[in-house]
């Protein structure tokens, strides 16, 4: 039996982190250390092993943040130490992304590639998303030169998913479509999982192929995902979608808008850091949870207003460090 990880202890104290292992022939139990300047607090929390990832979208994505006073719109070099994924976005078929997944990978992390802009088009206004979107007609032929261009078959290794369904049913494309995609994909590179998110509003209709791996869904300002009645439902419905191999990727709401998350969903933004323990504990407890993704790092995106994970409070974003590491094993 291979050794899996029993104890890690979490030393915390403002801005410094570390964590020691010790290993035995069996998963156990998670035990932190908490010190304060004045007590320890000893907590011990069972630790599945059924979480493989950890990280954020909008890493490496051509998304600079509004609210430093840098032009940086790569970040994997700030989530790395407690991240062991990070989101590479793709919008043409030429696109040369080589040297962005080798600089991932050496920081120990894997890629997930958004590839939605390579199948889908926007074709017209309506819906339920007010965005109706479309399959190319040359889809094909898009995604065989942006696959020879970077050789995926020999740096396959450097992929952990191919995120292909950008809300798929919110935004009117069909099961067929969405089939003829990831069917193909599969037929080309079958090695790599096939990753879709849905928008909550449309688990209802959502169709899932056998060709996609892993399946999330977003649905964000919700206090306590884990014991909320209206995400469980959501949750466990879309958990009812999946055959017997696929897995899930729970979206972790790591941004905050006050007029969504604290106006509708009555979260402070110090709050973030109980949300951030919810998700965690829904997706320790859920073995179908393949690996948790925050939503998002740098701030100013979806509103000009909004905070990312970067720019939480130092105790929220500790949160994010110390869970990380657990799932990743980084030190």
């Amino acid at each position: 039996m291979s050794k899996i990880p029993i104890f890690f202890y979490i030393f915390s104290h403002p801005n410094i982190f570390s964590m020691k292992r010790t290993y035995y022939n069996s998963s156990l139990f998670l035990v932190l250390l908490l010190f304060s300047c004045s007590e320890t607090d000893l907590i011990e929390i069972p630790l599945a092993n059924h979480i493989q990832f950890f990280g954020f979208t909008l890493v490496d994505t051509a998304w600079d943040d509004p609210t430093d006073n840098e032009i940086k719109t790569n970040y994997i070099d700030e989530v790395s130490p407690f991240s062991n994924v990070a989101d590479i976005l793709v919008v043409n078929p030429t696109d040369n992304i080589i040297n962005r997944m080798q600089a991932i990978n050496n920081l120990q992390m894997k890629s997930i590639l958004h590839l939605s802009e390579l199948f889908f088009v926007q074709v017209g206004n309506g819906g339920t998303s007010g965005a109706i979107y479309d399959l190319r007609a040359d889809y094909k032929d898009r995604w065989n030169t942006f696959r020879n261009t970077n050789h995926l078959q020999t740096n396959k290794n450097l992929i952990k998913a191919l995120y292909i369904g950008e809300e798929p049913t919110w935004n009117s494309i069909s099961y067929t479509k969405l089939k003829m995609a990831t069917d193909y994909v599969k037929s080309t590179i079958s090695s790599i999982p096939i990753l879709i998110i849905e928008a909550y509003p449309a688990i209802g209709n959502l169709q899932i192929p056998d060709s996609v791996d892993w399946i999330g869904f977003n649905h964000y300002a919700i206090k306590d995902p884990k014991n909320d009645t209206t995400y469980k439902n959501e949750f466990n419905l879309l958990k009812s979608k999946l055959n017997g191999q696929q897995r899930l990727v729970l979206i972790m709401d790591t941004h905050y808008i006050s007029t969504l998350h604290g106006d509708i969903g009555n979260i402070t933004l110090n709050g973030m850091k109980e949300v951030a323990k919810s998700y965690f504990d829904l997706a320790n407890a859920e073995p179908k949870v393949i690996g948790i993704l925050g939503y998002f790092w740098p701030s100013g995106f979806d509103n000009s207003t909004s905070v990312g994970a970067r720019n939480m409070p130092q105790t929220v974003k500790n949160e994010y460090i110390v869970l990380g590491k657990m799932i990743t094993g980084k030190n």
